[in-house]
């Protein structure tokens, strides 16, 4: 009977070893293929002004806590686009906003009062209108001692169609800041009217009914939501070890934190290579996930990222980051 059990310990010591070797194998990095090229790099809202993220809130207003300006870029323009593009970036992440008249305003906040001289949501007012305002009046790095912007922003907010119209060859990640699936509907319906060639360039991300409404629309736009985050990411911290990739994370967009990326299996040239033959586009945002919009503005914060990194990186500094990869 001792020798039935000793035997049958050991089996269980040789299964646990086979299966810790094989998770280890099949997880490891050092066994990998690794892409030699630069990393895909995401310019959040094109090139803008940046502020302190200490104590910051969703009603925080961050046009009155800038830094200091080091240049004359607005984010969400068609002059911070092109200067992000021009500094490096490979894709350009964007706001939009509904209308009065059903347009896409390219705006960041909820409302108008932080950034602009006028009160309200854009949906109070028509892209017309809206173009007369000045998205630069807000905007202080001196606690309302000097407006370094105001005067400077008339005429500066663009639409939709502006945007997409001024760059029908670049690559861009549209956030539509909306909980409403009747914006959805009415984003694929605009999205579905661009050349084939130009859609194959974009991709949507915002609230879960606006997206999953888009999605129905249009199946082979690649989107991102909390939904479809957690669709695929929970199964896949439950099952990835042995090398499975649920459905849910075929042809989508994954924003990981970096302090959360080394968690997954296979970080990060396992994990990248099976989001790729997926259709997936993985993007590292800075810091553990409770602000999305926190970059790798540095160069010491790309000293963090594993070497060789080759997938995605979200910067609010592409100024700064861009020039490190030429």
């Amino acid at each position: 009977m001792n020798r039935l059990k000793k035997i049958f310990k050991n089996k269980i010591v040789i299964f646990l070893v086979v299966l810790i070797v094989f998770i280890y194998l099949n997880n490891s990095s050092l066994l990998t293929k690794q892409d030699s090229g630069d990393p895909l790099l995401l310019a959040h809202r094109g090139l803008g002004q940046t502020f302190t993220m200490e104590g910051i809130t969703n009603e925080t207003c961050t046009a009155e806590r800038i830094y200091e300006p080091e240049h004359p870029f607005l984010e969400n323009t068609i002059p911070s686009m092109e200067a992000a593009f021009q500094a490096g970036a490979d894709v350009v992440e964007f706001d939009i906003h509904i209308t009065k008249d059903e347009q896409f305003a390219v705006f960041h906040d909820w409302t108008l009062d932080c950034r602009t001289n006028a009160e309200g949501t854009t949906k109070d007012y028509t892209m017309a209108e809206l173009k007369k305002m000045d998205i630069g009046y807000g905007y202080t790095a001196d606690h309302g001692q000097t407006f370094p912007f105001r005067g400077k922003g008339i005429d500066l907010m663009p639409s939709l169609t502006e945007v997409l119209s001024h760059f029908p060859d670049k690559s861009f990640l549209i956030d539509i800041k909306s909980n409403d699936p009747y914006e959805g509907e009415l984003l694929a319906e605009y999205l579905s009217a661009l050349p084939e060639n130009q859609q194959s360039l974009l991709a949507v991300y915002g609230g879960d009914k606006p997206i999953a409404a888009l999605k129905e629309r249009m199946p082979d736009m690649r989107v991102m939501s909390k939904a479809t985050m957690k669709s695929c990411l929970l199964p896949y911290l439950a099952v990835g070890w042995t090398g499975y990739v649920p459905n849910a994370c075929e042809h989508t967009e994954l924003h990981i934190p970096e302090k959360i990326a080394p968690w997954l299996w296979g970080w990060p040239n396992r994990f990248l290579n099976r989001m790729e033959s997926n259709n997936t586009r993985v993007i590292v945002v800075g810091g553990d996930g409770s602000d999305f919009s926190s970059g790798l503005d540095t160069p010491e914060d790309i000293e963090r990222l594993p070497s060789n990194y080759s997938g995605g990186i979200w910067t609010n500094r592409i100024d700064k980051i861009g020039p490190l990869y030429e």
